[in-house]
């Protein structure tokens, strides 16, 4: 008898009793590996570094393989979509809604919250910009349908701009910042670590800053995969979820190694390594049917298909799957 199977029969009792609680899904597996996206900069980077995380999922004889690194969410959305990936790697919850817009199977299986929040728009020191209003006429790079882009139309309605009266340009990350450095964009709306890295590479400052000028929260970090593999995959999904939980907590409890393990990958200097230390974020986990938690992703997902950041209104609660424990 296989281990998969020997586990499918051990199992059984407790995927019956399940069962009605949600209708759908097995709280057993088709696989024994699991393809987990990852970025740098995550919680998926420090999953991948510590070692831990493969531990705990071998313990439930979860193999783990990392695919990636991705620069934004986008990309890793399209690993899922495309089959070569069964996770995506904790990113915006926005394009993962702009994507099951336009048709991808996708589900949200859990989501998280860091605070504080220190997404910032940023621009040289000398570039004459010393706030929002100052960005009519101006270039700015973000990353579309994603957390870059409805910052600053966060910003720009706060402070009574027109949002044609400024110009976005649509980059991914890794061409932003080049981009941000040579001066062919104004300035560039940007999430840590890559934005803390780039105000002391480019002598750049703050115009914007998340965690204290913007008044409510619109987009959070979700684990996302489709819902055929999470129906057949209950087992599976609820073993890598309470995973990621241990490694959240551990990250929260010890901010300097986690910055460290990302300091280690990304090259950036003690300065920035020690300024996003002094931050001392936490982690805060969802399950995707905690009702109070989806009322805030409704209104969010609203405000953001209000103003054209998604093409249409979305219920939310129609696309997320939780798997309860056994």
């Amino acid at each position: 008898m296989t281990n998969l199977n020997r586990r499918r029969l051990l199992q059984a009792g407790a995927a019956l009793g399940a069962a009605s609680l949600l209708p759908g899904v097995a709280l057993s597996r088709t696989t024994d590996t699991v393809r987990v996206g990852w970025g740098k900069g995550s919680i998926t980077q420090i999953s991948k570094q510590r070692g831990e995380f493969e531990k705990n999922l071998a313990a439930q004889d979860i193999k783990v393989e990392w695919v990636g690194p991705f620069p934004n969410h986008a990309p890793s959305l399209q690993a899922v979509v495309g089959g070569s990936a069964d996770f995506g790697f904790w990113g915006s919850t926005t394009p993962a809604l702009a994507a099951i817009l336009a048709g991808s199977p996708l589900v949200f299986t859990q989501f998280l919250v860091y605070a504080p929040r220190s997404t910032a728009i940023i621009v040289k020191k000398d570039s004459g910009i010393d706030s929002v209003k100052d960005l009519v006429g101006k270039r700015v790079a973000v990353n579309r349908s994603g957390l870059g882009e409805f910052l600053v139309v966060a910003a720009l309605e706060k402070n009574d701009v027109p949002r044609d009266a400024v110009e976005f340009v649509y980059l991914n990350p890794p061409d932003a910042a080049p981009a941000f450095g040579q001066g062919k964009v104004d300035a560039w709306s940007m999430w840590s670590p890559a934005v803390d890295i780039a105000r002391q590479q480019f002598d750049a400052k703050d115009i914007f800053f998340e965690g204290t000028d913007l008044d409510f929260l619109i987009d959070y970090s979700s684990l996302v995969t489709q819902r055929k593999f999470a129906e057949e995959n209950g087992d599976l999904v609820r073993a890598v979820i309470d995973a990621f939980k241990i490694e959240g907590n551990w990250m929260s409890q010890n901010p300097l190694e986690s910055e460290k393990l990302i300091q280690n990958e990304a090259k950036y200097d003690d300065s920035v390594r020690d300024h996003l230390v002094s931050l001392g974020r936490k982690n805060n986990f969802y399950e995707a049917d905690d009702a109070n938690f989806l009322t805030d992703f409704q209104k969010a997902a609203d405000w953001l298909a209000e103003r054209g950041i998604l093409p249409q209104s979305i219920a939310v609660s129609d696309h997320v799957l939780r798997v309860p424990g056994v």
